[in-house]
């Protein structure tokens, strides 16, 4: 049923709207006084919630009693609206190119007409992330280097898990990963979870570690992809991993038949498949085509080109930077985020559900997602988001409903992501790319059917190192005089003397500032304000947007061609797999 079809129907109408995801239209969201809390809809869970009260926990720390406190409480109804949205472009700035685009199936939504304009709705014109206007440098000052190191070093996870492991519904992650267990050098999970890090190319702007984190992902596909005969068989997960990167990173434009893609060394005589088509089961390190089918228990699974297959899970946790620790990676977690995928779409639904997207905002509506935060998010691709965040003391807990919400944005309704996905369209292709996140030796590759480095390109079409052009440490080492130094960017391009940590990781100076502003927002409890790093209140941000042209346009500063995918073809670790 079509959202658009329930509009005027009364209250049951009205409850079956929001039942299936709906938005409600504007005169109904916004009859209430837009300064005032909200409450929303009661979503409708679909199975029991573990036991009522603050549920488990020990002590004075319940990690669940926040959220549960905070109920369907929505202050900011256009909180999937990142803060980087309201950037000032002084009509030359342009750094929304990255995430709005010409998009690719699946993701069929073409917004680049968000360079063009400010396209909020009324109430959205109202910058609501007020911790951006607030000077906490007094607070900042306060706290000494060895307090935040301390503070980065310490362990918020494994508590967490103590308390939840076992406790959680099947819905929701099981907390069934050792983290601290570490992972091999192939990524998988020394904790036999079959959880397996890998390494990836950090999304440009607000995810490069100079701006405020770094962070880690993790992958694991359901059991039957990790199966041959019911048992356990990793020869066979390897291949299925290899299929489904290939089926996200590569060129869309390419025919199923013509792909190549290199891969880790994966024995075709134990999956019986010929990966590379070389007429012969042998090692493989190139996969040439994709099938139609995914290996092992799941060679009934249909292949549906550059999407995940349903029960597909990620962990993404998103970290402080630790200025002397192994690739910056600090101990503590600010964020620890859970992706799964609860159903497959058809190539129908995916049209439907951009059709419906497109006709409710133009009729005004204001986001609604299906689920709470307990059962998590759920945007109309079928993707449950679910996160955990910092309480004042540092301990994990679950995010509340609207601190869910602002996860959604960037998950749903952007057209850059790889089914809703940022991370895993941006691997290292082969062998290289499986492994705990390390930004060391990865080199400034172009964005597909790009001539020149992404990080160089974002550069001179910002201006500046993040969207707000606050980054101060990037501009003094990057715009000497003003002017981009190209050739300093161009040193970690691919064969260069230099990789991708010249260019986005922040001195020691800097790293223990974005700590200890952190660390405010985390004694404050202010992320209904906004949850991203600053240093400095930025002075190219809009309070109010009043003006809804970006002047983009007429500085011919829009660009159609930003892509989440990346050409890795210049580099040794392609030229070594896919040349042979």
């Amino acid at each position: 049923m079509r959202c658009s079809a329930l509009v005027g129907y009364g209250v049951a109408a009205q409850l079956l709207a929001v039942a299936l995801g709906c938005s409600l239209p504007r005169a109904q969201a916004q009859a209430q006084d837009e300064e005032s809390p909200t409450v929303a809809k009661p979503s409708t869970p679909v199975r029991e919630r573990v036991a009522a009260g603050p549920g488990p926990g020990r002590g004075d720390h319940f990690p669940l009693a926040y959220a549960r406190a905070r109920g369907q409480r929505l202050d900011n109804r256009e909180a999937p609206i990142p803060i980087q949205c309201y950037t000032k472009t002084a009509g030359v700035s342009n750094p929304c190119w990255t995430c709005h685009t010409q998009s690719s199936y699946p993701n069929l939504r073409d917004d680049t007409e968000l360079q063009v304009e400010y396209s909020f709705s009324e109430y959205g014109k109202q910058n609501r992330w007020a911790n951006l206007f607030v000077d906490h440098r007094p607070a900042i000052d306060a706290i000494a280097d060895d307090e935040a190191l301390a503070w980065v070093r310490e362990d918020n996870y494994s508590p967490l898990r103590e308390l939840l492991r076992g406790q959680m519904n099947e819905w929701a992650y099981g907390f069934d990963l050792d983290f601290h267990a570490g992972f091999g050098d192939d990524g998988f999970a020394k904790d036999g979870s079959d959880w397996r890090a890998f390494r990836y190319k950090p999304f440009p702007g607000t995810f490069w570690p100079t701006n405020g984190s770094t962070d880690d992902v993790l992958v694991r596909l359901p059991a039957s992809f990790r199966s041959e005969g019911g048992a356990r068989a990793l020869e066979v997960y390897k291949a299925n991993l290899a299929l489904v990167e290939a089926s996200l990173a590569s060129d869309p434009r390419l025919a199923d038949a013509a792909v190549v893609w290199p891969i880790e060394a994966i024995d075709e005589r134990v999956i019986d498949h010929d990966l590379d088509r070389d007429g012969t089961l042998a090692t493989a390190t190139v996969l040439r085509g994709l099938p139609a089918h995914y290996l092992g228990d799941a060679r009934e699974h249909p292949l549906l080109r550059g999407t995940y297959p349903a029960g597909t899970e990620f962990i993404h946790s998103v970290r402080y930077l630790d200025p002397d620790g192994d690739a910056l990676i600090s101990t503590r977690m600010k964020e620890l985020r859970y992706l799964r995928k609860e159903r497959e779409v058809s190539r129908e639904r995916y049209f439907s559900a951009y059709e419906g997207e497109a006709q409710e905002k133009f009729e005004g509506r204001l986001p609604l997602y299906g689920g709470n935060a307990e059962t998590g998010l759920i945007n109309n691709l079928g993707w449950r988001v679910q996160g955990y965040i910092e309480d004042e003391k540092g301990r994990l807990r679950l995010q509340s409903y609207e601190e869910h919400y602002a996860c959604m944005g960037c998950h749903s309704s952007i057209g850059v992501t790889a089914d809703s996905t940022f991370s895993f369209a941006r691997k290292l292709p082969g062998a290289e790319g499986w492994g705990y996140q390390d930004l060391r030796d990865i080199p400034d590759v172009p964005q597909l059917g790009h001539p020149d480095p992404e990080v160089l390109t974002y550069l001179r079409r910002v201006g500046g190192g993040d969207e707000l052009r606050a980054n101060t440490e990037m501009i003094a080492r990057f715009f000497p005089g003003g002017v981009l130094d190209e050739a300093e960017v161009r040193r970690a391009a691919p064969g260069g003397d230099r990789s991708l940590p010249h260019l986005v990781v922040p001195s020691r100076a800097r790293a223990l500032q974005l700590d200890k502003a952190y660390m405010v927002l985390v004694r404050e409890q202010s992320f209904e304000r906004g949850r991203d790093v600053v240093i400095d209140p930025p002075a190219n941000v809009h309070a109010r947007i009043d003006v809804v042209p970006t002047g983009l346009v007429e500085a011919e500063r829009v660009y159609r061609d930003g892509t989440i995918r990346l050409d890795w073809s210049a580099t040794s670790l392609w030229l070594a797999a896919a040349g042979g």
